[in-house]
């Protein structure tokens, strides 16, 4: 009995490491931009492991925080031309730090990004 709960702490242990892996390769991502991909193909491929876990809030968190960021950067690109873009793009960037900062946090105080209602 005493080994599975061993197994399952590890477990819980390599989940959260794997976490905290996507966020430092999302906060990566402002020197190397391809890290921001692989770090939402990361979340794609391990969403099943961490499925029903208080992780999968944070998976969700990390999921929404790229294709939004990738949402606004594009329509901060097209309006770039209108020079209003400019600041669509500022704004999005100061809005992906902020949730990296959030969620890594959370993380480290062993929380889930959303509250149960």
């Amino acid at each position: 009995m005493t080994e599975e709960a061993g197994t399952s702490t590890e477990n819980d242990n390599s989940q959260k490491t794997i976490t905290t892996i996507i966020y430092a390769l999302q906060a990566v991502s402002f020197l190397v931009g391809i890290t921001f991909i692989v770090a939402v193909v990361i979340n794609y491929v391990k969403k099943s492991d961490i499925a029903g876990t208080w992780l999968e809030s944070h998976f969700r968190w990390q999921i929404r925080t790229f294709w939004f960021a990738l949402l606004w950067s594009f329509i901060g690109l097209i309006g770039a031309f209108f020079l209003i873009g400019y600041f669509l793009l500022i704004a999005n960037a100061i809005w992906v730090i902020y949730r990296i900062v959030k969620g890594w946090l959370r993380l480290n105080d062993g929380k889930e990004m959303y509250t149960k209602a």
